[in-house]
């Protein structure tokens, strides 16, 4: 994972009464529902051995130990990861490609693996970044993530699976240093085959030795997947924090595709609640060897390994195996509309009309706002009958840029005809954006 300090934000502490305000109003209104469960899988995710995943991490030690202690961008250790990979994935009847780039004077490395069969026009995709620190041979971060991802990979080989959707897979280099390899493979994809990808799974350090059980809170769809999986299991999760904005997941968000994925902790301490909850110490990190020389095989929690990888599995074949859903009809307002730094709410308008009953149980409510600080936001969809339905709420954590999202709603009380409206407020001072688009999908 990059460093923390790259892509921290300062932040103003005021407004916060703004904020509770907000929270207070958003109890008032109608929610948002999650995504409905995906339709079960024709198959269940098999369990991924640990001893496969723990046998991959082995390797990428050995490797660090034979090339100066590293798996760094631009250094031998590197290369001589993607080519252990590319190797196992070519073996299992992946069709693989290597992509070039090339930053801090060095060549690096993206490798990116397709299953065959599966929509073409509806992929789905599992990373997660290749390269460690330079001070070390980084076997939590990114071993874990890359070998839970390749391990994942190789169990769709063996099963044979027949998914609904396309299967991709990409391992990323130089993501230690600014995200360079995703950003370069989603900057160079047409934007066409953008609009292909369905969703995009991220694994960024996924055995933490004091670890959590983190979920992004990005796409509802694919943090419901997940948060179901763990629920089953007994164990509790939380929204991933540490890492927003920093891992490669990012790449992908930015340029709208839904991103979801999980993470064990980096250098943020366990809290006293955290280690009851999970186990472990409290006071001390999640990774006290993060970004260090002794991110080595040592540095490894077995069952969270074990849980993370088979989490992986699950999100694979619960997410490529559910019906393609057709497209419906759209209704799309792409007019600029100004938000007010802390100020009033305003409202961008989509007119329905030619249909009959009332709106979808899953109305697909598609946001498109640019923002300087997203967690000032209170996002609504209002009904024609004046009806609020919540989106998203203000949240003083929430540090990313911009709200690009499809958000589900329960809209079957609603009359489908009529002004629908996304209502918008900026509930805090310093930060302006304004609505770019927003779309209805019925």
């Amino acid at each position: 994972m990059t460093p923390h300090l790259k892509l921290s934000i300062p932040r103003r502490t005021a407004a916060a009464a703004a904020l509770a305000l907000a929270g207070l109003l958003a109890s008032a209104a109608p929610s948002a529902t999650a995504a409905p469960a995906a339709p079960a899988p024709a198959l269940a995710a098999p369990d991924i051995p640990l001893a496969n995943v723990k046998a991959h991490l082995t390797e990428l030690q050995s490797i660090a130990t034979a090339n100066g202690g590293n798996r760094a961008h631009g250094r031998a250790g590197y290369k001589a990861s993607i080519d252990y990979v590319k190797a196992k994935l070519d073996a299992a009847g992946f069709t693989t490609s290597l992509q070039q780039f090339t930053t801090s004077g060095a060549t690096g490395y993206n490798l990116i693996a397709d299953w065959p069969g599966g929509d073409a026009n509806s992929v789905v995709m599992a990373g997660a970044h290749l390269d460690s620190v330079s001070s070390g041979a980084g076997i939590n971060d990114n071993g874990s993530g890359s070998a839970g991802t390749l391990e994942t990979a190789l169990a769709v080989s063996r099963a044979q699976l027949k998914p609904v959707k396309h299967l991709r897979f990409g391992w990323w280099g130089a993501e230690e240093l600014g995200l360079v390899g995703s950003k370069y493979y989603v900057n160079n994809l047409p934007a066409a085959e953008r609009s292909k990808i369905a969703g995009y799974l991220n694994f960024d350090m996924i055995g933490s030795p004091n670890p959590g059980y983190f979920v992004y809170d990005d796409d509802p769809t694919i943090e419901k997947t997940f948060k179901d999986y763990f629920a089953g299991l007994g164990v509790a999760t939380e929204i991933e924090t540490e890492g927003d904005g920093r891992s490669d997941h990012a790449s992908f968000k930015n340029v709208g595709i839904p991103v979801g994925g999980l993470f064990t902790g980096a250098s943020r301490t366990k809290s006293s609640a955290q280690a009851q909850k999970w186990g472990g110490t409290a006071g001390q990190a999640f990774d006290r060897c993060y970004h260090s020389s002794c991110d080595s095989s040592t540095n490894i929690n077995d069952t969270a390994l074990d849980r993370n990888s088979d989490a992986i599995a699950h999100a694979v074949w619960a997410l490529s195996t559910e019906p393609t859903v057709p497209p419906g009809d759209i209704y799309e307002n792409a007019a600029d509309v100004a938000i007010p730094d802390n100020g009033a709410a305003v409202t961008s308008t989509v007119t329905v009309s030619g249909r009959t009953g009332n709106a979808p149980a899953a109305l697909k409510v598609g946001v498109d706002v640019k923002h300087t600080w997203r967690g000032d936001l209170v996002l609504d969809l209002v009904a024609p009958d004046g009806t609020a339905y919540r989106l998203k709420s203000a949240s003083g954590s929430d540090s990313a840029d911009n709200v690009i999202a499809t958000y589900t709603v329960n809209a079957s009380s609603e009359t489908a005809n009529g002004a629908w409206k996304l209502r918008v407020q900026d509930v805090a001072a310093q930060d302006t954006g304004y609505i770019d688009s927003w779309k209805l999908t019925f």
